[in-house]
């Protein structure tokens, strides 16, 4: 008898586009949202984007609150939960980063009320899943929550963000390939659940940025078009699978494990990027398509060495033989890679000397 069931969560209105900041207020009225809505954001966002998106809701009569994380904590999270109980908030609309939009929909899936996320920066997959990034002491926490109702995604603001969260935006992408190769692998040897529609999403959506790298260029909105849809892609991905597996495998747990020694060092991106060309030759080899990878990301300036990254050779193997160590996910690491093999791979993909 068949008894599979699954419950797919995923935002109900996406606005993408030139000038579509100034939708958010028409965004909300058409999802029926009721109340005060609380603005989460970051410092930078506050002025390009939350004070005018406030501006909007004022100029409509609504009397929004703000309030400015200064860090991606779970502290900001209560700072926030704190505020939406003190104003009164009936919906929250995290503006920014990663940051700002991780924390609004980490304290939202607390206070279990909705949130809309409106993207400031087209920097990882983050502003349409269903999952938040934290970091805590020397580790990072990915933390299940709910979707948001809606996604704003202005392309006019996003391509006058630093290039480098662009650029890191890609990469994050790129390396849904060794994502799925990861997934496809622990589902061959150790049975975990697969979704063929999740895997499908997240390998298109790599392959649209690896054929278009050449086409990704610094201030073009046409550019911040292409990698907004491949972000929302990929967090569809997500929450279709119902975990981070379609956009998560070695690179990530590379790249988390660099964030525990080499704290800061690059941007989370960069670091997957990077993680992915290596895990890539790892699946294939000489004939494998870590080559794609790294021209990719050598197309459209994103790092492809651990010099590139702000990372010492021994930084990197370190990193490779032992994040396999971080969690309870089978990937082509194994238990573990003996060193010497990490760095003729290291080596022979050209990310160290």
């Amino acid at each position: 008898m068949f008894e599979k069931s699954t419950w797919i969560r995923l935002p109900r209105n996406v606005v993408v586009g030139h000038g579509v900041r100034s939708s958010v207020v028409e965004v909300v009225d058409e999802l029926h949202l009721q109340g005060r809505p609380l603005l989460v954001t970051s410092p930078t966002p506050r002025a390009v984007a939350a004070e005018p998106v406030a501006a909007d809701f004022e100029a409509a009569g609504i009397d929004p609150a703000i309030v400015t994380i200064e860090s991606a904590t779970f502290e900001s999270v209560e700072t926030v939960i704190e505020a939406a109980e003190a104003e009164a908030a009936s919906y929250l609309i995290g503006v920014g980063g990663g940051k700002a939009i991780d924390i609004a929909k980490m304290a939202s899936h607390h206070l279990d009320m909705g949130f809309l996320s409106v993207p400031t920066a087209a920097s990882h997959d983050g502003i349409v899943s269903n999952r938040g990034s934290v970091p805590d002491g020397d580790t990072r926490h990915s933390v299940a929550a709910e979707p948001p109702l809606a996604v704003v995604a202005d392309t006019e603001v996003l391509a006058e963000a630093p290039w480098e969260l662009t650029t890191a935006g890609c990469a994050d992408i790129i390396s849904n390939y060794t994502a799925v190769m990861d997934w496809r692998l622990a589902k061959r040897l150790k049975n975990v659940e697969f979704s063929e529609y999740g895997a499908a999403l997240s390998e298109m959506t790599a392959e649209i940025l690896v054929d278009n790298a050449d086409h990704v260029r610094p201030g073009l909105e046409e550019s911040a078009w292409v990698v907004t849809k491949a972000l929302m892609s990929s967090g569809v991905a997500m929450s279709i699978a119902g975990s981070s597996r379609p956009a998560s495998g070695a690179e990530h747990l590379f790249s988390h494990q660099l964030d525990r020694l080499a704290p800061e060092a690059a941007l989370h991106g960069h670091q997957v990027g990077v993680g992915s060309i290596m895990t890539a030759y790892l699946h294939g080899g000489e004939r494998g398509i870590w080559r794609d990878i790294r021209d990719a990301l050598d197309s459209i300036d994103a790092p492809t060495t651990a010099t590139e990254l702000g990372l010492d050779d021994e930084t990197v193997l370190e990193a490779l033989t032992t994040c396999h160590e971080i969690r309870d996910r089978y990937t082509i690491l194994g238990n573990g890679m003996d060193e010497r093999a990490a760095r003729e791979g290291a080596t022979k993909t050209g990310v160290i000397d």
